[in-house]
């Protein structure tokens, strides 16, 4: 049995295809890992979100921003944003059986030999304990209270993670990690407007992944994406694997066996004419 690990789709339909094709991938033999961001922006997010429902006991899927998102957009939370490609999504019979089930999955997958997340891993945090705060998170989203969070879930506040958080704001530090977080200083602020490359990072920030003493460093490696301009990363531990197909670049797969690469170009019937933004 192979598994892969897949960047960013973002609606991305039709590139996902060509790299499943690519892949040679075999439903019930093979597996994919989705590092979040399934939806958004491209035009096939309904295709992509039926598919991955339909193959769901072969896929593994982490939370990314763009999916709590597209959540709190089905439930009148927050209204959509002017490049949201959610419409179809939204109107389709299906669409409130896909959500739900998008509402069930996990911020964080974590195996023997990998992890996989959205955005980040707050430095203090050892695997275990990431597990563990995840945990908090998708409980009350698989709960009747879900509502709740997500109306509480927007803002940058509180920037820095402390163990004595609690409430609202324990979850909010926990969610914008997992999903949102690049960037933080050497006190542990999260910086969250940053989406450049690496040489132009603002001083005093780091990405998280280079942070002094992160404890979850000489572990698993971690599987992330959300993080276009970075492209493909390997290094100190972690694979980045937004690559950018919404953008023009590619969609990327890694074999978490072997570690070979495998990318498409864009499928521009994925990308919407007056796309911008991230």
């Amino acid at each position: 049995m192979a598994r892969y690990a897949i960047g960013d789709i973002q609606g991305c339909y039709h590139s996902l295809m060509h790299l499943l094709e690519q892949l040679e991938f075999q439903p019930g033999h093979d597996t994919l890992w989705l590092v979040g961001d399934l939806i958004n922006r491209g035009t096939g997010s309904l295709a992509v979100l039926r598919w991955v429902f339909e193959h769901q006991s072969h896929v593994r899927v982490v939370l990314g921003n763009h999916d709590l998102h597209a959540i709190a957009v089905a439930h009148h939370i927050k209204p959509p944003h002017r490049f949201d490609t959610l419409s179809e999504l939204l109107t389709a019979t299906d669409g409130p059986a896909l959500l739900q089930w998008l509402r069930q999955q996990p911020l964080m997958v974590l195996e023997e030999d990998f992890a996989m997340l959205h955005a980040g891993l707050y430095p203090q945090w050892t695997l275990a304990e990431a597990r563990a705060l995840a945990a908090e998170v998708e409980a009350v989203l698989q709960s009747p209270e879900y509502l709740g969070f997500l109306q509480q879930m927007y803002g940058n506040q509180p920037a820095a993670w402390h163990d004595d958080l609690t409430g609202i704001d324990r979850l909010r530090a926990i969610t914008n990690a997992f999903t949102r977080m690049r960037l933080l200083d050497a006190e542990g602020v999260m910086e969250f407007s940053f989406k450049g490359e690496l040489p132009d990072i603002p001083a005093g920030y780091m990405p998280w992944f280079l942070a002094p003493d992160r404890q979850s460093a000489n572990t698993q490696k971690i599987l992330f994406g959300h993080w276009s301009a970075l492209g493909l990363y390997q290094g100190h531990g972690v694979i980045g694997l937004d690559t950018g197909c919404l953008w023009g670049r590619q969609l990327t797969a890694y074999a978490l066996e072997t570690g070979h690469i495998s990318q498409v170009p864009l499928d521009l019937r994925d990308r919407p004419a007056d796309l911008a933004g991230d």
